[in-house]
């Protein structure tokens, strides 16, 4: 007899916050989504609100305030990523408590949903050309070398210079970076902070030289052995970015007509979940998918932590 207490909403709604709780890049770029329809399909275009930019002036009491206009402008980001986990279960499994259930069946599928997520963000790194820690020797010169984390004063640098806001910036490396920045002194005795699981985890330290500090298994250095193409990193390469600086956006999409299942949204991000009876089989055939788009806003709100490339 399946269990009472999952349903689809439930089932939706739980691996939604599964989701966001395992990634780690998802949680830390802007998700403002204006659409103008109700559901989705590959290939649609949505909204990306962009905030409002405002100028400070001079206060002059003869001629009063001057009151600006609030102009909100929007990029178009295409849904062009359609990634879907879909698996069986027994009638044993489904007649689990939904925190069981949740524990061994749609945490780990939402685990791999989260990975392609984040991957998907990530790849918004070649967009990027400002970049730090390549050392004193490097072009452009740095003052740290990326497994450093004082790298994160060039960064900040790079960033003021552009005037990009100060609060909420964020860095995040690889699993070397991690390793390479938990073994100096600076963050010996940083305490952990985040928001999210996967965030808390991920977190290297409180905020340091102005950015929120993370590390994900996502980034990773040439293989061992492998020979870089010419102009490809030697070594990791990390970002650190004001969470304008990249977009992700979703939208629901439709149920077929007679399926079981259900649509969660959740601050720019929707989720569908739908199930079948296998008769045959005598197994429930879940699926979870997620249409999304990525996009870079602002190039020059993020800066690449690297050393040397290849050279030609």
């Amino acid at each position: 007899m399946a269990n009472a207490f999952a349903t689809p909403d439930v089932i939706a709604q739980r691996a939604l916050a599964s989701l966001i709780n395992q990634s780690v890049m998802l949680p830390l770029v802007y998700r403002d989504v204006e659409s103008d329809f109700a559901r989705a399909k590959v290939g649609d275009t949505v909204n990306v609100r962009k905030p409002a930019v405002f100028e400070a002036k001079p206060f002059n009491r003869a001629s009063g305030i001057e009151i600006q206009d609030i102009t909100e402008t929007t990029v178009p980001v295409v849904l062009d990523q359609f990634w879907d986990v879909s698996f069986a279960i027994t009638a044993e499994q489904f007649a689990l408590e939904v925190d069981q259930l949740q524990e061994r069946v749609i945490n780990p599928a939402m685990e791999a949903m989260a990975l392609a997520v984040d991957l998907s963000i990530l790849s918004l790194r070649d967009d990027i050309t400002n970049e730090v820690g390549q050392g004193p020797n490097g072009t452009p010169p740095s003052a740290h070398t990326y497994n450093d984390p004082k790298v994160l004063i060039d960064a900040g640098k790079v960033l003021n210079d552009y005037a990009v806001p100060q609060a909420g910036r964020n860095a995040v490396v690889g699993t070397q970076g991690q390793a390479d920045w938990l073994a100096t002194d600076t963050l010996v005795n940083a305490g952990a902070a985040g928001d999210t699981l996967a965030l808390r985890q991920a977190s290297l330290g409180a905020a340091l030289f102005g950015f929120r500090p993370y590390w994900t298994q996502n980034i990773k250095g040439p293989a061992a052995g492998s020979i870089p193409e010419p102009g490809d990193s030697l070594t990791e390469v990390g970002v650190a970015f004001h969470p304008t600086a990249f977009a992700f956006a979703s939208a629901p999409q439709e149920l077929a007509p007679g399926a079981t299942g259900s649509v969660q949204d959740f601050r720019g991000l929707s989720l569908r979940v739908t199930w079948d009876y296998e008769q045959r089989a005598k197994q429930t055939i879940f699926s979870v998918d997620l249409l999304w788009g990525v996009k870079t806003l602002d190039a020059n709100r993020a800066v690449l932590i690297k050393g040397a490339d290849e050279e030609s």
